[in-house]
């Protein structure tokens, strides 16, 4: 008995193994239909979500990148433009610098030729002045000589031609 004992505890343990192994098999089905429906979805959603969300990141971070770059070209180019528009302003200055400094200089020898132009005027007049003074003065002091000179021999008409005639030839002399 001792041996159909031995072998119904085997076929008991036997079965009890198959049927919990089924059971375990089925429960774990379920537990994985389970877990695709409730946790392997959202799982995946999210994942998927995750992997977009990373994608439009590196999208996003690759446009910034280009946006940069077009930026910095243009900031470079702006820089250039700038340099190269203070270059012809700092050019243009010193044409304009020139071009004072000549129209200065012009003005100044047209200035110092008028000055020396009214100088000699104003020396020619008073050479004039001093000339006609110095013939009056003459004539004065030579009708006075000659007065007195020939006072009793000339009639008053006839010193006076004298001292014409005599302012004549002075005038002609000079």
């Amino acid at each position: 008995m001792h041996l159909f004992t031995t072998n119904l505890a085997l076929n008991a343990g036997a079965g009890f193994l198959v049927g919990d192994m089924i059971f375990s098999l089925v429960m774990f089905i379920i537990l994985l239909a389970l877990l695709r429906k409730f946790a392997w979805g959202p799982l995946m959603n999210m994942m998927k979500e995750r992997e977009d969300h990373i994608a439009n990141e590196i999208d996003t971070a690759e446009k910034n990148r280009q946006d940069a770059e077009r930026m910095t070209k243009e900031a470079q180019e702006e820089l250039k433009n700038a340099r190269q528009d203070a270059q012809t302003i700092i050019e243009d200055a010193k044409k304009a610098g020139k071009e004072q400094q000549q129209e200065i200089v012009e003005q100044a020898r047209a200035e110092s030729e008028r000055i020396k132009e009214s100088a000699r005027q104003d020396i020619e007049n008073e050479k004039e002045k001093a000339i006609q003074a110095l013939q009056d003065k003459v004539a004065s002091l030579s009708v006075q000589i000659a007065s007195k000179v020939i006072e009793k021999e000339l009639s008053e008409q006839d010193q006076e031609k004298l001292i014409n005639e005599y302012i004549q030839e002075l005038g002609e002399e000079r």
